[in-house]
């Protein structure tokens, strides 16, 4: 049974502990101005990579970017942009410089120093969209948030995943890599991260813990990081994998994994999509 008496502040905490990942840097944006040296690069780098390695351009990680027609059950699309939320990873501020790597994978962003990136959100076509309210939550009666709350669910019971690649120049990607590793072991406590530097903005989490990786790639490094939303736990899941000098990410949620009602169910990262991504890098 859905949960129909989450209260107000409740539903807005949970909307804010989301919503770095929902709306921050999902513009399926990505600069031209690497330079990527064709169709040779789509796998180069290795285990082996040097510093001769280029990164690929914008338009190049485009193309590899997993989307429409690479695996079924799937839409693939822009997450909405809001003027609340970070256009660029210098409009996020993490309180632990150190931990910074996972909120740029849990907003679309490339988790090193790269100046190429795109992304995407990928939904199951099981969880289809409803129609929203033009009411603010702060105007809606309480029946109405219910509705609100479960239409919510409704869309987002499946598993919602943002998927980015981002490039590098020499070993840039295995130290992006190695940075999320890092993290990972260095922000068991938590982390906080402001969006535009808004303190009203700031979402925090209280633990982040290493996760089985898929293996993929040359390399791969996975966490759950957990926050708390009107006492209920949100868990909420990411992956990085490098595939020679490009590195995927992957962050995983589920809306409806914590507010129904009971123990929350168990989800993790769709391994049919990482699979689908990587078949685009080979």
């Amino acid at each position: 049974m859905k949960r129909s008496v989450l209260s107000r502040p409740g539903v807005a905490v949970v909307a804010s502990a989301l919503s770095l990942a929902l709306a921050t840097g999902c513009s399926d944006s990505g600069s031209d101005s690497g330079s990527g040296s064709g169709s040779g690069d789509k796998a180069t780098g290795g285990k082996g990579a040097t510093a001769t390695v280029k990164a690929l351009s914008g338009a190049e990680l485009k193309k590899r970017l997993v989307g429409k027609g690479d695996l079924d059950g799937y839409r693939f699309a822009a997450a909405d942009q809001s003027e609340r939320f970070a256009s660029s990873k210098e409009e996020i501020t993490v309180v632990d410089d150190k931990c910074a790597p996972l909120a740029y994978v849990l907003t679309g962003f490339a988790p090193g120093d790269s100046t190429t990136y795109v992304n995407t959100m990928a939904t199951p076509v099981e969880a289809k969209p409803s129609a929203s309210s033009t009411k603010s939550m702060e105007d809606m009666t309480e029946e109405e948030l219910d509705d609100a709350l479960n239409s919510i669910t409704d869309t987002l019971g499946g598993t919602v995943t943002i998927v980015s690649l981002s490039s590098y120049e020499g070993d840039g990607a295995q130290k992006a890599m190695s940075s999320v590793s890092d993290a990972v072991k260095g922000c068991a406590g938590g982390f906080t991260a402001t969006a535009k530097g808004a303190k009203d903005d700031a979402q925090k989490f209280t633990k982040v813990e290493a996760e089985k990786a898929s293996g993929s790639g040359d390399e791969s490094v996975a966490f759950a990081v957990t926050g708390v939303a009107d006492g209920d736990k949100i868990v909420v899941h990411g992956e990085a994998v490098r595939h020679g000098n490009t590195v995927a990410t992957y962050y995983s949620m589920n809306l409806a994994a914590f507010l129904a009602d009971g123990k929350p169910k168990e989800y993790g990262i769709p391994a049919e999509l990482i699979k689908a991504q990587a078949g685009k890098l080979a």
